[in-house]
């Protein structure tokens, strides 16, 4: 995996971005940690090779965290993590793996765990998209053959559906990865149907924070109700003027960090600078 560093001194944090196959955009969340922390920033195993699957995933997350975050795991005290949208999904599937590998947990804008909460966003997303943007996304397949452009392009697309009201456009990805997303997302959705998650989440003895925008399409209080019976550790707050990338979001991107900063330090995170 490429992975990017920030920081250069202070406890380990591992942000862990969307997509799947959207490398790169958590690059201004990491950017804004490194002055306390020692961020990594991994971009997931991309397709080619092997079908792509959330195990595989898991093994890569730990493979990085045993090799790069070996002095503090040795101390028991291992890396917090940061996950957004799939990324916190990801982040709870390590977690549940490897429970003593991983420290206090954060989730931005967290991924569906069922049916019902996953019709509900696609419900809003149907809901705020107008007429031109129908038929632009109607008509991506035949103007945007490459199936990665045509991913870049409808993520172009769709964000402002997502969103309240940015500073700067959503940027970093290296290469969208469409046959990455279709297989790591199947592999989700058959675990799920298997009852596997969100049942696997009780495992995790991590505190977890869930930081969510009530403009985000993906259902916060229902995402957040059907993790609380596993993870009765769990905290959650919305802010109401935001979307899916808080530290985009003009009117909270300076609380969202604050937030961050606070739950990633002691006495919430165990770590000691």
């Amino acid at each position: 995996m490429t992975v990017r560093t920030y920081g250069t001194s202070g406890p380990w944090v591992v942000v862990v971005h969307g997509g799947p196959g959207a490398a790169g955009y958590m690059a201004p969340v990491a950017r804004g940690l490194a002055d306390r922390f020692r961020v990594l920033e991994p971009f997931q195993r991309p397709s080619g090779g092997e079908p792509l699957t959330v195990a595989r995933h898991v093994q890569d997350l730990h493979e990085l965290i045993v090799d790069r975050c070996e002095d503090q795991l040795a101390a028991g005290q291992p890396p917090a993590i940061v996950g957004s949208s799939w990324g916190a999904m990801l982040t709870l599937a390590y977690a549940a793996e490897y429970p003593a590998a991983a420290g206090p947990l954060v989730l931005i804008g967290c991924g569906t765990f069922d049916t019902v909460a996953r019709a509900r966003f696609l419900e809003l997303i149907t809901d705020r998209m107008d007429d031109e943007a129908r038929q632009l996304l109607d008509g991506l397949a035949d103007e945007v053959p490459d199936e990665d452009e045509r991913m870049r392009a409808m993520d172009r697309l769709i964000t402002p559906l997502y969103s309240h009201d940015l500073v700067a456009p959503v940027s970093g990805a290296r290469d969208y990865d469409c046959q990455a997303y279709q297989e790591t997302w199947d592999d989700m959705i058959r675990l799920q149907d298997e009852g596997v998650y969100p049942a696997a989440f009780a495992a995790i003895s991590s505190p977890v924070l869930m930081l969510h925008g009530a403009v985000d399409p993906h259902p916060g209080g229902m995402i957040r109700d059907s993790l609380a019976p596993l993870l009765p550790q769990l905290e959650y707050r919305e802010w109401e003027r935001c979307g899916h990338y808080p530290w985009l979001e003009r009117e909270v991107r300076i609380e969202f960090f604050a937030a961050l900063r606070e739950w990633l330090s002691p006495p919430s995170c165990v770590l000691s600078r």
